[in-house]
């Protein structure tokens, strides 16, 4: 049975993920910066080139205003009259927003009050975008890589569909076909097994040589994410495309290989891990390779239940993952219930003949690693946080004798004593597992 606290930081994420999947497909509403317009860039007029994808691309350039989509600009807009919804998730998809169409993008807002569309290209100042049914337009000939948002010149916001971004003082900012580094967002990407939902790519200026797959995407980049995210761009090494999957309302359930039971006398939950496993061999990796190729070492890494699943997908598709990582990972789920005898990733790890990867975990918290109620799970201390003992108890096994890993070699593990379980304790430390994927 696991320490008091766990069900708080369940739930607490799963709230989070259910905002962010509103969020992802949501229009541009009227939630906007206040703190002013954003600076001029020194580089607006830069031209797309060799380095990071860019609108829609991969890593092998950015594409410019002559990309165009195919489709008339009136005909997108007939689209966007008949469901705009539909139609920006359409396009999205298809080139992403801003559209490249002759003579320049198509830019669209959504939001009813910022019908100003302001960057880089005009100095900030903002031009009056066309009123339409549900939504404002513009088509404008600006440059590649320009920064901009929609404005009423009180408040600013960046483009919610837009397909790349970045983030400065101000927030996030909107890109057009930018050749630096950026993140790239797709929406809707999902299966017949799994719900749609928002991946996010960062695309790295050098050329890339390894992709790290990371859960629970929409915490990863952005600095206004819980606890202020990741960071995760901020630590990414030269060369590492990082692919974020956004977690949903089912998170719990898609992060977790069986299920167990988190409340005295509540049902059981999770144990569908399987399922989220082959969603992203089957659907997303594919969608990645297609998109931005996938040279090099593969990796996977989450944080919590992420850090479970990370462990999960690696044992599951042996072969598939030369790295996983697990930051305050969850590791004695199928235990947690003082009924509940499930398999613990403990327990499976510690059956190992033969590595599944190269491996790391970590930990913050401390307890006294006690196992009380006789389940072999050394988790019942009720002062014990952040699944210090259970990242312990596995980081046992994993070094026993006769273990096919290697302590420094297939198998790293690091305690960062008093660490809290949210985002900012793993952006402080998250440099790590990176740093040791980057060596592979």
């Amino acid at each position: 049975m696991a320490a008091p606290g766990w069900e708080a930081a369940a739930r607490r994420a799963a709230a989070g993920a259910a905002l962010g999947a509103l969020v992802a497909l949501a229009g541009c509403g009227d939630a906007a910066e206040a703190s002013g317009a954003p600076r001029a860039s020194s580089d607006a007029a830069a031209s797309a080139g060799a380095g990071a994808g860019g609108q829609g691309g991969g890593a092998s350039g950015a594409s410019g205003a002559s990309g165009a989509s195919g489709a008339p600009v009136e005909t997108i807009l007939a689209e966007l009259r008949a469901d705009r919804d539909a139609a920006l998730l359409a396009h999205a998809a298809r080139t992403g927003w801003p559209v490249p169409v002759d003579g320049g993008y198509l830019f669209v807002s959504t939001s009813a009050s910022l019908r100003l569309l302001a960057g880089d290209h005009d100095g900030w100042a903002g031009a009056e975008m066309t009123s339409d049914a549900g939504f404002h337009w513009i088509l404008l000939n600006v440059p590649a890589g320009d920064r901009y948002k929609f404005t009423d010149r009180t408040a600013w916001a960046a483009d919610p569909w837009s397909r790349a971004a970045t983030y400065d003082e101000f927030g996030e900012m909107s890109l057009v076909a930018p050749s630096e580094a950026h993140v790239d967002r797709h929406f809707g990407v999902g299966d017949a097994a799994m719900e749609a939902r928002t991946v996010r790519v960062w695309v790295p200026a050098a050329a890339v040589d390894r992709v790290l797959y990371v859960h629970d995407g929409q915490n990863l980049f952005d600095p206004a994410g819980p606890a202020g995210g990741w960071h995760l761009q901020d630590h990414a090494p030269p060369g590492v495309l990082l692919v974020g999957i956004d977690s949903t309302p089912a998170r719990l359930d898609e992060y977790t290989h069986v299920a167990d039971r988190i409340e005295d006398g509540g049902a059981l939950v999770g144990g569908k891990g399987d399922a989220y496993a082959d969603f992203l061999r089957d659907t997303v990796r594919p969608f990645i390779r297609a998109r931005y190729g996938e040279p090099g070492p593969v990796g996977i890494m989450g944080s919590s239940l992420g850090g479970l699943i990370s462990f999960h997908a690696a044992e599951r598709h042996r072969g598939e993952y030369a790295f996983a990582a697990s930051l305050s990972g969850t590791m004695g789920w199928g235990s947690i219930g003082a009924d509940v005898r499930h398999e613990t990733m403990i327990a499976r790890y510690a059956a190992h003949t033969e590595r599944a990867a190269t491996l790391y975990l970590d930990s913050g918290g401390s307890g006294a690693c006690v196992d009380d109620d006789g389940d072999g799970i050394e988790d019942d201390d009720p002062t014990a946080a952040d699944n210090y003992c259970e990242n312990l108890q596995l980081w046992g096994v994993l070094t026993r004798a006769r273990s096919p890993y290697v302590e420094g070699e297939s198998v790293f593990y690091a305690w960062h004593a008093g660490a809290e379980h949210d985002e900012a304790a793993w952006a402080a430390r998250v440099a790590e597992p990176l740093r040791i994927f980057e060596a592979l």
